[in-house]
């Protein structure tokens, strides 16, 4: 009798948790929604996307769910449609117990920018994927122009830029990175008045240091506006060019 009465007890208390959890839940699918808020997580240093222009997105593809019920809302969608914009890494949307939808944003991060004479401007990613440029924000990495392929900014471009970005004695030092035919590159110093011929960018690393003991040896002797150019392309030398 008393097992009786146990396993009665805990069928009770089962059976009003149960109509606990399906009352409220069913109280806010009928609830109206009244906030819609967007985050942007990583913030601090890069600002390309803004929280209005994410509202303004949702609005276009009527998705906008202040006012509606919260059975109405389809959080996926809304996601979805926050991802169709390039500038986003990911997003994570999702309903509170007071009637709010979160949309909590995250933007993608850029290593490299891109002019090109054919592909325009762009962006490549951390992820070595292209991502447009925004009128609104740029942000401090290292600039490419000239004759450059996506591909070619994907792949050695992108390594040399990510190179460039993780060594900050070089990414101060280094203005411009310019690309001539046949993926030959140069490079526009901040200091002297010439240009750093590299050739391919194959073995860049043992270039650079080249270079760098070049101008400790060389250019802090003769002076740094002596050469219109110094070239690094050749193994186990430097060619300079006189102005």
């Amino acid at each position: 009798m008393k097992k009786f009465l146990i396993i009665l007890a805990s069928l009770s208390i089962m059976g009003y948790l149960a109509f606990v959890v399906f009352y409220f839940w069913d109280s806010s699918r009928n609830q109206e929604c009244n906030c819609f808020e967007v985050v942007v997580k990583n913030s601090a240093k890069t600002q390309f996307v803004h929280a209005e222009d994410i509202v303004q997105l949702i609005k276009s593809k009527d998705l906008y769910p202040v006012g509606k019920r919260m059975d109405e809302v389809n959080t996926l969608d809304i996601q979805h449609a926050i991802m169709t914009n390039k500038l986003v890494k990911s997003a994570e949307v999702y309903s509170t117990s007071n009637g709010s939808i979160i949309a909590n944003i995250y933007q993608r991060n850029p290593i490299l920018r891109v002019i090109s004479d054919t592909e325009g401007h762009f962006y490549v990613d951390k992820n070595r994927e292209i991502m447009p440029t925004s009128s609104r924000f740029t942000v401090h990495v290292p600039i490419a122009t000239g004759n450059i392929s996506e591909e070619f900014a994907k792949d050695k471009l992108y390594d040399f830029a990510k190179f460039l970005y993780e060594n900050s004695e070089w990414d101060a030092w280094i203005e411009q990175i310019v690309v001539k035919k046949n993926e030959r590159v140069e490079l526009i110093p901040r200091v002297g008045d010439f240009r750093i011929i590299l050739g391919t960018l194959d073995n860049y690393p043992a270039k650079l240091a080249k270079f760098a003991l070049f101008a400790k040896n060389g250019l802090n002797v003769v002076g740094w506006n002596r050469y219109s150019e110094i070239n690094l392309s050749f193994d186990n030398q430097v060619v300079c060019t006189k102005k």
